[in-house]
């Protein structure tokens, strides 16, 4: 332990129990500290988020279709504009979360999203409702497509709904965690279940949006589909702001960059000396208590590891600069972030495993038997089924699973972050290889005996696969905004976002790429090998899991010196 904290207890960080500070309410540091929990705050949160997860699931699920019934795109041009508007919404969180910690703060940064979301939201409706902002309906002799004009706006309001959701999303969640004060045992405990139920606000949302919302939209009238959502929209807005006086409110501490920069530079000049070398200082630079209130809220302990980073905390005798007096707990901040990035990439490559369920997953279903009794059941809506797995699942975890943990490993968590992740990881493997288990027999079936087989035999991969999500997205939530810099949790929480999108560029690469050097996926599935697409995603996925297991092994948490 560094100099002059042999007497500080510390809290090391290995799942949810790191020790945090009781959240600030803007203005008013001592009165938020007395400020009790009030339950209403983290409920209206999570009801904020099922509401808009009905609202953005509304537009984004159906949208392709919209696209090319409605305003008469062509196919490929549909296809550029979805991929480029998923691109921004997974996108906009981090700039959200910029803006979160450093100059807005997380509640104001949901409230001015909530403003660009609601005029994005309606405008859609309004372009869906008047004759003006849409192409006039197709007839046997013609399909008008849409103007520039209309184009126009209808693509203003698409993206005014990409940037309100990306900044309701990078704060949104971090923000309903702070509500929890984890230096009260009971508050530290309730955050965990926060994260599940999250969890399970986001996919009901997504399920009710993807059964009630689109049917109604292709069977009733689009303008009332978007009607829906949006309507769903502006009561969690107004709920959200109703619930104002309940939320403890924290401060934005500035831009955690230049903290970052700070420390780089430092140990860039000190680069020539060591830690506690004879005659070049005095040791490290642990910062004084009253800092305590500005740039962070707990001192970080020294931790072993990337010391050309401790440089920048030697004390030496030059005159005080901006780069001459970074503190251990600065230092910290940024090994934070240097050990993350392992972590995260495996979430990328592991995201992209998991996109299968929007593409090949269907494109697989699409070539099989759809008939069950007397119903049709479309291939796109075994993700529907995939989603009630998943919530049936958390509640398993939550209370089968994660208890049973508890008994045998003696940590209040069950298991830790890093462990789900790991579990989640390895079943992404197991769902790969049924599926390409699957591809396999229907190739046989339908190559050799002229049978289609059905789509219900798919069921199995998505099942495993809502498991894998279960264990890996919840925890992958709670690492990112548990293991961040105090100053940095919005960012870190929406490096999951950031995550995603990238796995959907690395998937569009894999599959343009294996097209363009092989034969496995021609037009015609039921003549190419689609399974061995499969078998090449069991193997990046068993390899990701082996890097994974590495890298987690190495990683060191997060101290918190408790004063």
């Amino acid at each position: 332990m560094e100099r002059g904290e042999q007497n500080k207890p510390l809290i090391e960080s290995p799942s949810w129990s790191y020790t945090d500070s009781t959240p600030l309410e803007e203005g008013n540091s001592t009165q938020s500290k007395l400020k009790p929990f009030n339950w209403r705050a983290p409920a209206i949160i999570l009801g904020f988020e099922f509401l808009e997860s009905i609202a953005f699931s509304g537009v984004s699920l159906n949208l392709v279709v919209y696209l090319g019934k409605v305003l008469h795109g062509s196919t490929a041009s549909n296809a550029a504009n979805v991929d480029a508007w998923n691109g921004t919404t997974f996108l906009a969180p981090v700039l959200g979360a910029f803006l979160a910690d450093t100059y807005l703060g997380k509640y104001k940064t949901i409230g001015i999203s909530l403003v660009l979301y609601l005029v994005g939201m309606l405008t859609i409706t309004a372009s869906a409702i008047l004759p003006s902002l849409r192409p006039a309906t197709c007839t046997a002799a013609q399909c008008p497509p849409a103007t520039s004009f209309q184009y126009f706006i209808f693509f203003l309001s698409l993206y005014l709904v990409a940037f309100g959701t990306g900044g309701v999303k990078s704060a949104l969640m971090p923000f309903g965690a702070d509500q929890y004060d984890d230096s009260n045992p009971h508050e530290a405990l309730k955050k965990q279940s926060f994260f599940s139920l999250f969890f399970v606000a986001v996919n009901l949302g997504v399920l009710i949006a993807g059964t009630v919302v689109v049917w109604i939209q292709e069977n009733v009238a689009w303008f009332i589909g978007f009607g829906i959502a949006s309507s769903c929209l502006v009561v969690a807005a107004l709920g959200f702001w109703v619930g104002t006086p309940s939320y403890r409110v924290q401060m934005p501490s500035g831009s955690p960059l230049k903290s970052v920069g700070r420390v780089l530079v430092a140990a860039f000049k000190k680069r020539g000396l060591e830690v506690g070398e004879s005659g070049s200082g005095e040791g490290l630079c642990e910062g004084e208590e009253e800092e305590m209130s500005g740039e962070w809220l707990h001192k970080l302990a020294h931790t072993e590891g990337l010391s050309c980073l401790d440089k920048a905390a030697i004390v030496t005798k030059e005159p005080d600069s901006p780069t001459s007096s970074c503190t251990v707990t600065q230092v910290e901040e940024v090994k934070i972030l240097v050990r993350m990035i392992p972590i995260w990439l495996t979430c990328v490559f592991y995201s992209a495993s998991m996109c299968q369920t929007t593409t090949t997953f269907i494109q697989q279903g699409n070539l099989m038997n759809t008939q069950f009794l007397s119903l049709s059941i479309p291939a796109a809506s075994l993700s529907s089924v995939e989603v009630v797995f998943m919530m049936i699942f958390v509640l398993i975890q939550d209370y089968w699973i994660l208890p049973l943990a508890r008994k045998f490993t003696h940590n209040p968590s069950g298991l830790t972050q890093l462990q789900r992740m790991g579990v989640g990881r390895l079943l992404v493997i197991f769902s790969m290889v049924t599926a390409g288990v699957l591809e396999s027999i229907r190739l046989y079936y339908y190559n050799k005996k002229g049978v289609d087989i059905s789509i219900l035999y798919q069921v199995p991969q998505y099942l495993v696969l809502a498991c894998s999500d279960v264990f890996c997205g919840i925890a992958q939530l709670e690492f990112f905004y548990g293991e961040a810099p105090e100053s940095m949790r919005s960012l870190c929480s929406a490096f999951s976002f950031l995550a995603i999108s990238l796995g959907y560029y690395v998937n569009s690469f894999l599959v343009s790429f294996v097209a363009w050097v092989s034969d496995w996926l021609p037009g015609d599935l039921n003549k190419g090998h689609l399974d061995y697409y499969f078998w090449l995603w069991a193997g990046i996925s068993l390899v990701n899991f082996g890097v994974y297991v590495v890298v987690s092994r190495k990683y060191t948490h997060k101290k918190v010196v408790l004063n």
